[in-house]
C-alpha cells in the first residue's frame, strides 16, 4: 500500500467529492456530514469515517449552518491490500459513524508527523498505520454493519469466481459465460463485482496474471515469451507493457533485480 496524499484539518463550507479521482481514499469526518448517493441522502450525527474504493462520484456536504471538518488519506493498493480490506468486511463508499474516534484521530496525526520526516521505514510505518485504522473501523462496525453476502446480490458466486481467478490466472475468462451462469447482464455483473471487492473484474484478472508471472520469473528459468503464454497473454509485447506499467520495470529487469537481491 502506497500513501500518496495526507491532508489534515481540512475545512469546507460547500460540497465536494467528485474531484477525489480514481484512487482509493480514507476520509475521517470530524463533524457531521451529509452524503448523497444514487438519489438518497444520509446525514451523520457525529464523527464518521469512509473508505472510498475509487472511481466513483461522491457528494459530501456540511450540515446546514456548519463547516465540514475532515482529514483525508489518499492511497494506492496492490492485490494483497485489496484482499485484506475485503477480508475485514469493511463497508465501502458509505460513511460509518464512530462511537470513539480517539485511535483513528491520533493515528492520522502520527502519519502526518512521519510524512514530514520520511525515514527509511516510512512506507512500512504508513502501511501499518492504515491497517490499524482498518482494524479499528472493522471492530466498530462489526456489530451493526451487514456483511457483504447480506447486502450484495450474488456475493457467494462472485467470491468463488474471484478465488478462481487468483488460483487459475492463466484461464481465458469469458464475462459472457459467467453472466450466463449467473443469469445477469454484463453491466450488472461489473457493477456487483466492483461493489463487492472495490476493484473491477479486469483489474483482478490482470493482477492475478502479473503475480503469477512474477513468481515464474523468480523461481524458473522460463523465457519471457513462455511466461507470457503461460499467464494467458496472446501478445508478448502487450504482456511486457502491462508488466512494466504495474511493476515499474520490464520482466527481464525484474528477474535481474530478484537475482541480485538473492546474491
Amino acid at each position: 500500500m502506497k500513501i500518496n496524499k495526507i491532508q489534515l484539518n481540512c475545512h469546507r463550507d460547500i460540497s465536494f467529492g467528485n474531484e477525489l479521482g480514481a484512487d482509493p481514499a480514507f476520509i475521517f469526518f470530524r463533524s457531521p456530514v451529509v452524503y448523497r448517493q444514487n438519489g438518497a441522502e444520509y446525514t451523520t450525527s457525529r464523527s464518521s469515517a469512509v473508505i472510498l474504493s475509487g472511481g466513483y462520484k461522491h457528494d459530501f456536504s456540511p450540515v446546514k449552518g456548519d463547516t465540514l471538518r475532515y482529514d483525508l488519506i489518499g492511497f494506492k493498493t496492490a492485490a494483497a491490500d485489496r484482499q485484506y480490506i475485503s477480508s475485514m468486511n469493511l463497508p465501502l463508499d458509505i460513511p460509518v459513524e464512530l462511537e470513539d474516534d480517539y485511535v483513528i484521530s491520533n493515528t492520522l496525526r502520527s502519519m502526518k508527523s512521519q510524512s514530514m520526516r520520511r525515514g527509511k521505514r516510512f512506507g512500512e510505518f504508513m502501511e501499518l498505520s492504515m491497517r490499524i485504522i482498518f482494524i479499528v473501523l472493522s471492530e466498530m462496525t462489526a456489530s451493526h454493519v451487514q456483511l457483504p453476502e447480506e447486502k450484495i446480490p450474488k456475493y457467494a458466486e462472485l467470491k468463488l469466481l474471484r478465488e478462481s481467478v487468483y488460483e487459475e490466472p492463466m484461464n481465458s475468462w469469458s464475462v459472457d459465460d459467467m453472466c450466463e451462469d449467473m443469469q445477469i447482464s454484463r453491466t450488472y455483473f461489473h457493477r456487483l463485482y466492483q461493489r463487492a471487492f472495490g476493484v473491477t473484474f479486469r483489474q483482478d484478472v490482470i493482477e492475478s496474471r502479473l503475480i503469477h508471472a512474477a513468481d515464474l520469473l523468480k523461481n524458473t528459468d522460463l523465457s519471457v515469451t513462455a511466461i507470457s503464454e503461460i499467464c494467458g497473454y496472446d501478445s508478448e509485447s502487450y504482456f511486457m507493457r502491462q508488466f512494466k506499467t504495474h511493476k515499474g520495470c520490464t520482466p527481464s529487469e525484474y528477474r535481474r533485480r530478484i537475482k541480485a537481491q538473492e546474491e
